[in-house]
């Protein structure tokens, strides 16, 4: 990771750590790198949040500076964004969004020519410029100046080809949505309805400073208790720019990420659809996917945590699928990037051809119970390199044994340590990760408030 960009673009707190000369930097850079031979185009999505319009406009004061023309998709999604560069002969795509953050954070992530995450030597090449003493791209003159478009449309293809993925109607199917008042509230009810849902949503009035609060896949509470008060057979729940998605049973049971990944792959084997026979994930799936995976006798290979990652070694494998414990699932027929409403989509496609309740699907897959903590601290890189903290980890791990596991790491996006460990019990995990987080605030590493 760089200075600036992480695993997921470059994220910050709007106007503290990502500002508008930032932006405005980024956009000049972009505009330069892909206009050296002919005149760059660029397309720009961005979320709800109060200060994406802030970032969109520096992003296009500094782009057509350059002599880029840019194109607006509006409020839309992430993998919106990825799916009209690839298909529309874009140069590269940029979605202003940060994600599950809470509304006051922001983020900036590029996508290249083929929809898939910016390569990291062009990022290094954008800090290079943001942080040098002297703008070394001259300005853009007279009929050299870019413009900018509105481009809804782009937006309305997208959804035009969600909906032609779905192999049945979904009429007498009802469908809870949580679109967690950000990109998801411009195209998911549409398309539900369109293949023949009756759709009922919650967390649908964005109004800039509610965004993922106490709502979308980062809090599922409200839309399990939706699903079960309205008799439901199914419920969605979005991230802030709808790159995730977890699911609901009709029993009001959360469907994370692992356990769809599990009943797409099985339903893709049944298909002969499963490149490979094999599933990618990251280091953070639980360890009842590996385990209902075997007894399926489907293979699976981990990846760092990021779908970057994932998408990286599916692309050189040629696996078909991948994604992660959080709802990021990438179909590599469909798309270059996690996309949860086509994730949504594919849940259902399952449900019907099956002709199985979501319930049903899962029942096979036991979770080993799991606790994450997440420790806020001064230095990321300085709690891994601490001996005394490794000592601890791989004292512990070697009393778990092959009944559970430990994963520390450090966050790609905040100044966090995230502490994780599976074991047999929840009285363990909990027992386990309290020594090793007691451990790093007794090396002084954690950050105090």
């Amino acid at each position: 990771m760089g200075k600036y960009f992480g695993t997921d673009g470059f994220r910050g707190e709007a106007n503290v750590d990502l500002t508008v000369e930032h932006a405005y930097k980024v956009g000049r850079f972009l505009g330069h790198h892909y206009g050296r031979d002919h005149k760059a185009k660029v397309v720009i999505g961005k979320d709800t949040r109060r200060s994406s319009y802030m970032f969109e406009y520096s992003l296009v004061a500094g782009l057509t500076a350059s002599g880029a023309d840019v194109y607006l998709l509006h409020v839309t999604t992430t993998p919106s964004v990825s799916y009209v560069v690839r298909t529309e002969g874009f140069d590269c795509g940029i979605m202003i969004s940060a994600s599950h953050n809470p509304y006051y954070d922001n983020g900036i992530k590029i996508v290249n020519k083929s929809g898939s995450k910016l390569e990291a030597e062009v990022e290094d090449l954008i800090e290079e410029y943001i942080d040098g003493p002297v703008d070394r791209i001259p300005l853009a003159t007279r009929e050299n100046i870019g413009k900018t478009v509105d481009y809804a449309i782009g937006r309305n293809r997208y959804i035009g080809y969600l909906i032609s993925l779905a192999t049945r109607s979904f009429r007498g199917k009802r469908v809870g949505l949580d679109l967690a008042n950000g990109s998801a509230t411009s195209i998911a009810k549409g398309v539900f309805d369109a293949i023949g849902a009756k759709t009922y949503v919650i967390a649908a009035e964005p109004d800039g400073t509610n965004i993922n609060k106490n709502c979308g896949s980062t809090h599922m509470e409200n839309l399990q208790r939706f699903v079960v008060e309205n008799q439901l057979d199914v419920g969605f729940a979005y991230d802030g720019d709808a790159d995730r998605c977890l699911a609901v049973d009709e029993m009001g049971n959360i469907i994370d990420g692992d356990l769809i990944m599990y009943l797409c792959s099985v339903y893709m084997k049944e298909k002969n659809d499963l490149a490979n026979n094999t599933l990618v994930t990251t280091v953070m799936s639980n360890m009842g996917l590996y385990k209902a995976l075997d007894r399926k006798g489907i293979n699976y290979v981990q990846t760092a945590v990021g779908d970057k990652y994932v998408y990286e070694n599916m692309l050189a494998n040629g696996h078909s699928i991948g994604g992660e414990q959080s709802g990021h699932i990438i179909f590599a027929k469909h798309g270059a990037t996690g996309d949860g409403i086509l994730t949504s989509l594919k849940i259902m496609e399952v449900m019907l051809e099956s002709k199985a309740k979501l319930s049903e699907l899962c029942k096979d897959l036991i979770v080993f119970p799991q606790l994450l903590v997440n420790v806020r601290v001064k230095d990321k890189s300085a709690v891994g390199e601490d001996p005394v903290v490794k000592e601890l980890i791989e004292r512990l791990e070697s009393q778990l044994g092959a009944d559970g596991r430990i994963l520390v790491r450090e966050s790609g996006t905040e100044p966090l340590i995230r502490v994780m460990v599976e074991a047999k019990s929840d009285d363990l995990c909990k027992e386990i990760v309290d020594k090793i987080v007691e451990k790093i605030r007794e090396q002084g590493h954690e950050l105090d408030e």
